[in-house]
């Protein structure tokens, strides 16, 4: 199953964010689910960096817990909010 990881960081965090950001890039190279893509969602700027977009395939739900409770960048309380919704590949 295919699920789409939506985080939006917290106001003033961009320098906890680049300090977890060497063993986050760590983690997603050996994490244990299969992340399709991931990559850090941008403000209109094309630079500042606003979040995190995954998106992740898994056998089941609480797998995504399971991970993202020992991503870097959750443990240094960088995300305000995580949505996680299914997601149906109709093109691509």
């Amino acid at each position: 199953m295919l699920y789409v990881l939506h985080m939006i960081d917290k106001p003033g965090v961009l320098d906890k964010r680049m300090a977890a950001l060497p063993a986050h890039r760590d983690y997603l190279e050996k994490a244990p689910i299969e992340v399709v893509m991931s990559g850090p969602l941008q403000a209109e700027d094309g630079e500042t960096i606003v979040g995190s977009l995954y998106l992740v395939e898994v056998e089941k739900r609480e797998d995504i817990d399971a991970f993202l409770a020992e991503d870097p960048l959750a443990n240094a309380g960088v995300w305000d909010r995580v949505d996680i919704n299914r997601f149906f590949r109709r093109v691509g």
